[in-house]
């Protein structure tokens, strides 16, 4: 199965900007949409941002807009959150998600049509 590791999490202050990366094992990576997730503490997990199979659809949470930017190099079996204009708001465990059934129905937002998942890495914004 996928195996996916995030990285780049940590702390920032207000306005600041990170930019996270997930790193994603399997030959058929390049068939998979992709998307980030977050989740505060005593909230339920939430969609930040998707991205197609081919790279040509994304996808944002409103929260988000203008201010983060998804991405992925297929070469790398990689794919990236650029995090901009960061919020205290933003603060919460990033999620890095695949969707196998990517190639035939594009992006999706709702976690459950998510098959695989990341551990986790933290980000943090301090005012």
């Amino acid at each position: 199965q996928v195996q996916l590791v995030e990285s780049g999490g940590g702390l920032v202050q207000t306005g600041g900007s990170l930019r996270l990366s997930c790193a994603a094992s399997g030959r058929t990576f390049s068939s998979y949409a992709m998307g980030w997730f977050r989740q505060a503490p005593g909230k339920e997990r939430e969609f930040v941002a998707a991205i197609g199979w081919s790279g040509k659809r994304s996808l944002y949470a409103d929260s988000v807009k203008g201010r983060f930017t998804i991405s992925r190099d297929n070469a790398k079996n990689t794919v990236y959150l650029q995090m901009n204009s960061l919020k205290p708001e933003d603060t919460a465990v990033y999620y890095c998600a695949a969707d196998s059934q990517g190639i035939d129905r594009g992006v999706v937002t709702t976690r459950y049509d998510y098959d695989y998942w990341g551990q986790g890495t933290q980000v943090t914004v301090s005012s």
